[in-house]
């Protein structure tokens, strides 16, 4: 048998247990999606525990607005739950909830005729407010005010140059650095190619270390 297959058997062996592993997170959800068909809500409910701090971190970054992320990923899961009767397993579970996420934020967005950013000054309190819990309660091994300040700049920076990017290059970025999914992952979310994805993330990068570069050419060995 390995025989009639020549060079192609022992690839496939080799590399199928690679593939089915990557395969099998996605696939997990699929007990409890065959029970949610079969209306049990609990299920549901267990889908939506697993999911929704990512949906919302995923909301949040979209819409930059914290007090909208809340409602947006309610209706989002509401939207899905109504919709998984045609879920047919094409694609993980997470992509079809994702798309659905992205699709009721730009709805919401376009209802609501709010910017896409949040606004400086509620991102503003809230730094403070961390920046004076952390000041107070966890300086140590040798961090200052100061060193704190400086990250709590880099910090900004790059929000606020993340925020500058196109829809497409903050989306991919986003994914990336924020989710850690694989660029595989990627495309299939954002329907382009690889290509796409590597060229997008790249740019990406390219526009968020020159918004960096002023501050960390000034401290030796740091990088984004």
């Amino acid at each position: 048998m390995p025989t009639a297959q020549g060079g192609c058997a022992p690839r496939h062996s080799t590399d199928e247990p690679r593939v089915v592993d990557r395969q099998m997170a996605p696939d997990a959800d699929a007990p409890l999606i065959d029970r949610v068909k079969q209306g049990d809500v609990k299920a549901f409910e267990m889908l939506v525990v697993k999911y929704q701090r990512r949906i919302e971190r995923l909301i949040g970054r979209m819409v930059r607005d914290v007090d909208l992320v809340p409602d947006i990923a309610q209706e989002t899961f509401i939207r899905a739950y109504r919709a998984i009767p045609q879920f047919r397993g094409e694609s993980a579970f997470y992509t079809w909830l994702y798309r659905i996420a992205v699709n009721t934020a730009k709805k919401a967005l376009g209802e609501l005729k709010r910017d896409l950013l949040v606004t400086e000054s509620a991102r503003a309190s809230h730094d403070d407010e961390d920046e004076t819990s952390r000041t107070e309660n966890e300086l140590t091994d040798g961090e200052t005010p100061e060193s704190l300040l400086a990250s709590k700049e880099v910090a900004l920076t790059v929000n606020a140059a993340i925020d500058a990017l196109s829809e497409d290059l903050r989306q991919a970025i986003t994914l990336r650095e924020i989710e850690g999914l694989s660029y595989e992952e990627i495309a299939e979310l954002m329907n382009c190619p690889i290509g796409t994805v590597r060229s997008r993330i790249f740019r990406a990068r390219e526009a968020i270390a020159l918004r960096l570069r002023p501050l960390l050419d000034t401290r030796v060995g740091e990088r984004w």
